[in-house]
């Protein structure tokens, strides 16, 4: 199966060149209703938002996230990931880069089809006490049917209006050695990869190691050419990129709008 990521043509050589992807953690999403989902039944120790924020905090520092989708010529993706379509969209076999791994995946590519939903479910998950709420997902680092649903809560629902984002997600331990800073950068092997991680815009961002034959297209956008000089590129440095990509199995393409539609199509 062959799943995409929407990005900057920066990203993408980036990508292409240090064959990595890169995995953020929940609070550094876009979307600030992020794990509205995930709630609790009140104990006798905790009520269930205190529940909620601190579950979610241990998530977000101990988890991190690839959003992927099915398409790579969807419009309004174009627009708000790629760059304006001036970017590339990166198709990652999910076999091949160990995405689909049962082992190293807490939720695989297979399992990680976002839900949308017009209201937030009212799926009320049990916690004993404070002790139980410490342990959730402690050293969780592959797939687990006892833990899936937890984290089924937290990760894979969204709201209805996100849909057009057709996002599948892949979910992984990043727990770093040494419990180093958030904010430092350090490149370290764990159980579920080689990572190096990375400061983006104030945000910290997991790049995985992920084997080369396993980026396997490229879409360039429909303005990407006529932007180069905008985006750190000459033109000779834009073919030559497209030219070596093809000469190690990437099949590249490139994305036009069909003459009197508003569709998107590629060749």
């Amino acid at each position: 199966m062959i799943l995409y990521k929407y990005m900057s043509l920066v990203s993408a050589v980036s990508v292409v060149k240090n064959s990595s992807i890169g995995f953020s953690c929940l609070e550094d999403l876009n979307d600030p209703f992020e794990c509205a989902s995930l709630r609790f039944s009140p104990s006798e120790q905790l009520n269930g938002n205190v529940q909620h924020n601190a579950f979610r905090n241990r998530l977000s520092r101990k988890y991190g996230v690839l959003s992927l989708t099915r398409n790579p010529l969807n419009a309004l993706m174009w627009a708000h990931y790629g760059d304006n379509h001036r970017g590339v969209v990166i198709g990652i076999d999910v076999e091949k880069s160990g995405l689909n791994n049962l082992g190293t995946c807490v939720i695989p590519a297979k399992f990680g089809e976002m839900i949308y939903t017009s209201t937030v479910p009212n799926n009320i998950l049990p916690i004993s006490d404070a002790d139980a709420l410490m342990k959730i997902g402690e050293q969780v680092s592959s797939f687990h049917n006892d833990s899936y649903e937890i984290f089924k809560n937290a990760f894979l629902y969204k709201d209805m209006s996100w849909c057009y984002e057709e996002e599948i997600r892949v979910v992984k331990n990043i727990i770093r050695p040494n419990n180093c800073s958030r904010y430092a950068t350090s490149d370290y092997a764990s159980s579920t990869g080689k990572w190096l991680k990375i400061q983006i815009q104030g945000r910290p961002l997991y790049c995985l190691s992920i084997p080369r034959e396993s980026i396997v297209e490229a879409y360039f956008g429909c303005k990407t050419y006529s932007n180069v000089s905008r985006l750190q590129f000459d033109k000779s440095e834009y073919d030559n990129t497209c030219k070596e990509w093809a000469e190690h199995g990437i099949l590249t393409k490139q994305v036009h709008r069909l003459a009197n539609s508003w569709q998107l199509t590629c060749d």
